[in-house]
């Protein structure tokens, strides 16, 4: 080539980009038009997978005094068995959620909960090694956060605003229910001689596989940018167009972009973003408190009314009942009030529309705390009524935590992944801790106190929704976080 034509070349017009898009509301492409079979069936089989690992987080509880025995230790060290496992929650969604935003949802969900059974069994397999059975713990939460930060996305992925509440409400559902139903789970299985405390880590291990085996045959790519790259990419192929590309395309995959707008972005949005730090908290708080009440539960029901392990767990069942309860008062919700609103709106749900319902949420959570503290702590009052105040609780727990996930969804759709990784980061390291220091607290407060002291706790977070549903829309107008 000789200078004339170098510079014809460099100075030759580059060929306009373009960039695909879907073709219309209707595109097949799209996952909200995809098959209601198929979508249904996916998003079970993922909800099983969270309510799987919120399960093994708490079910190690019973194998506790397992722990202790064979290698001497005290009830504080054998509880960060369960600290560890929460504490690898918080720090698991910081990887999941960045690598879901850049290379889509179904790889970094089946990677996540592989490894997840996988350190199941190397748990259940470290018997003789306190410090391996604490490592596997800790990482068998970093692995198992994949499904507890990315599912909400997949179902945002998946679902219209319209149907999207009623799958929140199963995700939600599935992250309380996990630990609760362990504990009468994990107390028969340390019961039976026969099998002994490994099967509590070798049960999530062997459901974890049985889901991962399911979700890597039936699931498919859910995030729309990653499905349009996919398509921009087969229309290169095909008409050796090379001017077709995806937004997807132009993401800096260099290490400082990748750190700085994926793996630091959840933290930036809890520091910068006042809606997902102050509904962060919100649900922070209330499960720590789930986690609180794996020590409070076994005071009121195996010290107070002497009940052996398994049969103590039994009362855990009235805080189930209790978010099923609400799980039915949110469908009506739904089906009422939500969709008229939305249909006068034209079709559009306003993040603040899902708020009302955490303000008696908030009211029946405090309630049920002073009921349960102030009827659990002397043997004459019959178990039933400590047992009873569960279905308050749980309620409460439910009305508070679903509101504070649906609403970061949908106030930050365009970093939906990010936005609950922040979520869970936050709430991971309340649910981390508060265990440590519950077993003295109701030793020096007695669980009537103590549990006063929460209550209160609980009353004083009921303004937070109030004033989200007041302002919430002049606050999303006015703070402006590029994302």
């Amino acid at each position: 080539m000789d200078g004339k034509e170098a510079t014809t070349a460099a100075t030759a017009p580059k060929p306009e980009l373009r960039f695909v898009e879907f073709e219309g509301p209707d595109d097949p492409l799209h996952p909200w038009n995809w098959p209601i079979g198929n979508r249904r069936l996916v998003s079970v089989i993922v909800a099983l997978s969270t309510m799987t690992v919120a399960m093994a987080s708490s079910i190690f509880t019973s194998a506790i005094p397992s722990i202790m025995e064979m290698h001497g230790i005290s009830r504080e060290v054998g509880t960060l068995g369960v600290s560890l496992y929460v504490l690898g929650f918080a720090t698991g969604p910081i990887v999941w959620a960045s690598f879901s935003e850049i290379k889509g949802r179904y790889l970094p969900f089946t990677t996540s909960l592989f490894g997840f059974s996988v350190f199941c069994f190397a748990t259940a397999r470290s018997g003789p090694d306190l410090a391996s059975i604490f490592i596997c713990r800790y990482f068998g939460g970093v692995f198992g956060a994949g499904p507890l930060t990315l599912a909400g996305a997949i179902f945002s992925d998946m679902y219209t605003p319209r149907e999207r509440t009623g799958m929140m409400t199963l995700f939600s559902l599935t992250v309380f229910l996990g630990p609760l139903l362990s504990q009468p789970i994990g107390g028969f299985i340390v019961k039976n001689k026969s099998l002994g405390w490994e099967w509590t880590e070798y049960l999530p291990g062997i459901l974890g596989s049985a889901q991962f085996a399911l979700l890597v045959f039936l699931q498919k790519e859910s995030y729309p940018p990653v499905i349009l790259a996919r398509k921009a990419d087969k229309l290169r192929r095909e008409t050796g167009d090379w001017s077709i590309i995806a937004k997807q395309d132009t993401i800096a995959l260099d290490p400082r972009a990748i750190i700085q707008n994926y793996i630091l972005q959840p933290m930036r949005m809890l520091v910068l973003d006042p809606i997902i730090l102050c509904m962060s908290t919100f649900g922070a708080f209330v499960y720590g408190l789930l986690y609180l009440f794996l020590t409070a539960y076994p005071d009121v029901f195996q010290v107070v009314h002497h009940m052996s392990l398994g049969v103590s767990g039994l009362p855990y069942l009235g805080l189930v009942v209790g978010q099923l309860l609400n799980a039915v008062v949110s469908m009506l919700i739904q089906k009422y009030w939500l969709v008229p609103r939305m249909i006068k709106n034209r079709g559009i749900l306003e993040p603040e529309w899902v708020l009302p319902i955490a303000v008696p949420g908030s009211a029946a959570f405090s309630g049920g705390l002073f009921w349960f503290g102030w009827s659990g702590y002397k043997a004459s009052i019959h178990w039933m009524v400590p047992t009873a105040s569960g279905i308050l609780s749980g309620f409460g727990l439910l009305a508070m935590f679903l509101p504070s996930i649906s609403y970061i969804v949908l106030a930050r759709p365009e970093r939906a992944a990010s936005g609950v990784a922040a979520h869970t980061f936050l709430r991971s390291l309340f649910g981390a801790g508060f265990p440590l220091f519950a077993t003295y607290m109701y030793e020096n407060l007695g669980i009537q106190w103590a549990s006063t002291l929460l209550g209160c706790l609980a009353a004083a977070m009921l303004p937070i929704p109030l004033l989200l549903y007041i302002y919430g829309a002049k606050i999303r107008q006015k703070v402006q976080i590029e994302y």
